[in-house]
């Protein structure tokens, strides 16, 4: 019986040998297990220390190899129970909360989290078919907590100013399903990215709303684009609005604000790719959102070097 809530999970997924059989089940779908290092299939299980062991290359091998959870010294219980936890969390769970919770410290509850979100990151789908809206937030500190002096200096026109741009491009609800959003962090705003982004992720010839921006003009010549004037007050005109978006950005805020509390820049796009899973996969009860993230882990991997900026990758995902 497939736990369906976190008290359930936790239970459920605290005996190690039912852990390994759900890996089995996505490393190895077809019931065929193989070496990683020889590619092997005469394999042999050591149960007492929850291995296997190859006996063509006469390696041993973990469950985890190959995944986001390779290398690490927790087990697979307290990996899955941080599965669920940010995958059904509405706002996301913290590294503290999440570190209490498992008897971990905060610093690998942290990097757990990490590894989580590279996994959660979309997978590829097709471009979206209209009608779809596109729009631009900002992520920064607020005006209201800032010195005065410091404030007149830093806040200049709509308070952009120091804050990091998160375009943002939304499949409204249809014949297939909810609606399904794609959001990424562009650094700063500019006419050929935000046109860049749309052209992208929705098919021409699309229905494609946003804001009056001017940066959006040229979509006019690949998508039948209408737009909507935030600036005289009206936010909603017949089907033009870019209202569920914003409700998106609401979502991802609350919980940037309320449990992240502070985010870096270069960490930021995976925090917007964490909120667009749990979006995208709203429909899903807990178990089918945790079984989806599960699914992800393979083929991916992450150093806590590149983590902490202490070389080059840490900075991927701002152009």
């Amino acid at each position: 019986m497939e736990p369906e809530t976190l008290i359930e999970a936790v239970r459920y997924f605290a005996d190690l040998e039912i852990c390994n059989q759900y890996m089995c089940r996505i490393k190895w779908p077809d019931g065929k297990v193989a070496c990683p290092n020889c590619g092997g299939e005469r394999i042999g299980e050591i149960k007492s220390r929850h291995l296997i062991r190859c006996k063509e290359c006469r390696k041993q091998f973990s469950y985890k190899v190959g995944t986001i959870f390779e290398d690490s010294p927790l087990g697979l219980d307290k990996w899955f129970v941080a599965v669920w936890a940010i995958a059904n969390c509405r706002n996301g769970i913290s590294s503290h909360e999440l570190g209490r919770a498992l008897g971990v410290t905060q610093k690998t509850a942290w990097f757990m989290l990490h590894r989580i979100r590279l996994a959660m990151e979309a997978e590829s789908f097709d471009k979206f078919d209209g009608p779809a809206e596109a729009d631009t937030t900002y992520v920064g500190g607020k005006a209201a907590n800032m010195h005065k002096r410091k404030r007149a200096n830093v806040i200049v026109g709509r308070g952009a100013a120091g804050k990091t741009a998160v375009h943002g491009i939304l499949q409204r609800s249809g014949e297939a399903g909810p609606s399904r959003v794609s959001a990424s962090v562009i650094g700063e705003e500019s006419g050929v990215k935000l046109t860049r982004e749309v052209r992208k992720h929705v098919a021409p010839g699309a229905t494609v709303y946003t804001d009056s921006a001017t940066a959006y003009g040229e979509l006019c010549f690949t998508h039948a684009h209408k737009s909507v004037d935030h600036s005289a007050d009206v936010w909603v005109d017949g089907p033009v609005h870019t209202n569920s978006l914003e409700n998106f950005w609401t979502l991802l805020k609350r919980g940037l604000k309320g449990t992240y509390v502070s985010v870096m820049p270069f960490h930021l796009f995976r925090y917007v790719h964490e909120q667009a899973f749990r979006f995208n996969n709203r429909a899903m009860d807990d178990f089918s959102r945790f079984w989806q993230a599960l699914n992800q882990v393979l083929g991916k991997r992450i150093t806590y070097r590149t983590l902490t900026a202490k070389d080059d990758a840490g900075f991927m995902g701002i152009e």
